[in-house]
């Protein structure tokens, strides 16, 4: 070992830059933070060979003072805070002050700044072994240009770990994928390799801002997700933001964007309370997509509590996932065939396709048809568009149906109660003639093999999977009667005792009356010791000593359980999937059109207990091009 010595500002600085630069994506997100937090409204940024060879950023921001500019690319410099107050509320995105420093002893680096009251532009670069900066005069308009070349050139060790020229812009554009979703009001431009692959205009209004998250993630995100914007005024959080919809679910967890106050973070407080709130409507293994904003005072949250401050740490941990659950959990719950005008429970692709009702090609006309006469399609206007068509209104396709149901009764007589079981009476499951508007659902028509119902409303056919849609119903309906009628416990014949560790038993002593409104009685018994005296009634034969480490785990590192919930859920969902109608059985039009009305005033029926739709649409543009129709 030698004797302790300083170690020169370059080599201590290229230390501090294995922390803050890991790659190309690192600089470009420590110099566009400093760009949004500069108030630039305008940024475009040049790439080279997946930033190795040369990022360039240019904003027109506020700028960087003459006198500043060498402290600029000094460590431990910055003007966004001053002591150690500042820290308990930090609005900005970046704020240690290493940033630069770090990247200009791995690079050749090149900060040109003008502000608005100078007459001129002024340039600093850092030379030589102790960085010193050398600053001469430039041109350049009002606001700041950061280039960077030839990154890890003097440290051929952290070159050799870099990925293929791909690889690194793809994480890069990750980057600034996260950075233009949290500021909308904020156009960025990106070209690689001198080609333009990203340009995007600032979004103000919501439709603008929609365009902006189709253009950056994909267009069916939008046409399948629900608008949230939820604010609560006494714990002074909001949420606002696009989920989407469980059928829009993925295989990996690719499309998770969560800001709070404009910062993309990753945090399990939060990543915890969605995946409760999607975990009764999700299939397994799926995840939800979502870009949700989260606003609270800036002093509830710590921010520097990781060098790339993707991670931070809620004062309220407990309030702010009870907060994020709820809101999310009634929104989802929402999502379902709406009554009236309402179509928040059709997709936005499906309503764009087209909410026509079928041609009358389809169906006969009124007053034409007669007993014994057969039905033919019309013959296919090649060269008339969809949009041509004319169709009936729903007045008109109630009508229709009914005149066939009559029909087909006058062709096929069948006696009484026979004839009721086939057709179902239509005239019975018919709305009353002053009502004018079609049910989400629409009307039963047929029975597809005992499976599938096909109905028809005001967009087209839509298909349903009687089981999955019925087991549905039933599970949201036994859940409501479990929660109104309370949690019943059941005191043990032989207490269980469990061996914990003093955390865990702590934990549980604290927690005593949230186990007790569960259905739980625990006692302490010593420093490592609980007793379990009692337990809810629907949890009896299960495996309680693990469901309570679970809940207590949960306590531990959230806040708050719902593993008892989701074991009652569990259970309820079992009985509800034996309990509902079964394939293969015959019903009437009657008990379908019951069951798609009881599925307009379901919550979740859009998903079965376990995470499979339950129903689609098809509409009737989609049905024509099926056919050629039109062309």
């Amino acid at each position: 070992m030698s004797r302790i010595h300083l170690l020169s500002p370059r080599l201590a600085n290229q230390i501090a830059a294995g922390e803050v630069v890991e790659r190309p994506a690192s600089v470009v997100k420590e110099i566009l933070e400093n760009s949004l937090d500069a108030g630039a409204d305008r940024i475009e940024l040049d790439i080279e060979q997946g930033g190795i060879k040369l990022i360039r950023l240019r904003d027109n921001g506020s700028g960087i003072e003459k006198e500043d500019l060498s402290l600029a690319l000094s460590r431990h410099a910055t003007s966004k805070i001053r002591d150690l107050n500042d820290l308990e509320a930090v609005q900005s995105l970046g704020f240690r002050g290493e940033a630069l420093a770090s990247v200009s002893s791995v690079s050749r680096l090149t900060l040109t700044s003008r502000t608005a009251d100078q007459e001129s532009a002024w340039q600093v670069q850092t030379e030589g072994r102790d960085m010193v900066a050398e600053i001469s005069p430039a041109a350049h308009p009002a606001g700041t240009t950061v280039e960077m070349r030839d990154l890890f050139f003097n440290t051929p060790a952290r070159r050799k770990f870099m990925k293929t020229e791909k690889t690194e812009f793809k994480h890069l554009e990750e980057v600034v994928k996260r950075l233009a979703l949290s500021r909308f009001d904020v156009g960025f431009t990106l070209r690689h390799n001198q080609k333009v692959i990203h340009q995007l205009r600032p979004a103000v209004s919501e439709a603008e801002q929609e365009r902006r998250i189709a253009s950056l993630m994909s267009p069916a995100f939008i046409e399948e997700s629900m608008r949230v914007d939820v604010n609560a005024e006494a714990s002074g959080l909001r949420l606002w933001g696009w989920v989407g919809l469980p059928t829009f679910s993925r295989s990996q967890a690719d499309l998770q964007y969560f800001f709070v106050n404009g910062r993309v973070i990753r945090d399990k407080v939060v990543s915890h309370a969605l995946r409760q709130a999607y975990q009764d409507v999700l299939f397994h293994g799926r995840h939800p997509a979502y870009v949700l904003f989260m606003e609270l005072d800036p002093a509830l949250v710590d921010v520097n509590v990781h060098p790339t401050k993707h991670e931070v740490r809620f004062r309220e941990s407990r309030l702010v996932h009870d907060f994020i659950f709820r809101t999310t959990h009634r929104v989802i719950a929402d999502m379902r065939p709406q009554t009236g005008e309402d179509t928040a429970g059709i997709p936005e692709a499906v309503l764009a396709a087209g909410g026509n009702a079928p041609t009358s090609d389809f169906l006969p006309s009124p007053g034409v048809a007669g007993v014994g006469q057969s039905f033919q399609q019309g013959r296919m206007p090649l060269y008339q568009s969809s949009s041509q068509i004319e169709r009936p209104s729903s007045g008109e396709v109630r009508e229709q149906i009914q005149q066939y149901g009559q029909l087909h009764s006058a062709v096929t007589p069948m006696a009484g109660a026979a004839s009721a079981s086939v057709m179902g009476n239509t005239g019975i499951a018919m709305p009353d003639a002053d009502e004018t508007k079609c049910p989400p659902m629409g009307y039963a028509v047929a029975q597809l093999h005992g499976v599938f119902i096909l109905a028809q409303n005001d967009i087209g056919l839509v298909v349903v999977d009687m089981h999955a849609a019925h087991e549905r119903i039933v599970y949201e309906r036994m859940k409501t009667a479990y929660e109104a009628e309370g949690v019943r416990s059941q005191p043990l014949l032989v207490p269980v005792s469990m061996a914990v560790s003093s955390g865990e038993a702590d934990c549980a002593e604290e927690q005593h009356e949230v186990f007790r409104q569960l259905g739980f009685e625990i006692a302490r018994m010593g420093e490592e010791t609980i007793v379990i005296r009692q337990v809810p009634v629907a949890l009896a034969n299960g495996d309680v000593t693990k469901l309570i480490l679970d809940v207590i785990a949960d306590m531990q590192q959230f806040g708050n359980s719902r593993k008892v919930q989701e074991h009652v859920n569990e259970l309820l969902g079992t009985m509800a999937c034996h309990g509902s109608v079964r394939a293969n059985r015959q019903l009437t039009l009657p008990e379908m059109n019951a069951l798609l009305r009881d599925m307009e005033q379901t919550e979740r029926s859009g998903q079965c207990n376990h995470g499979r739709p339950t129903w689609t649409q098809m509409s009737m543009q989609e049905l024509d091009g099926l056919f050629m129709r039109g062309q």
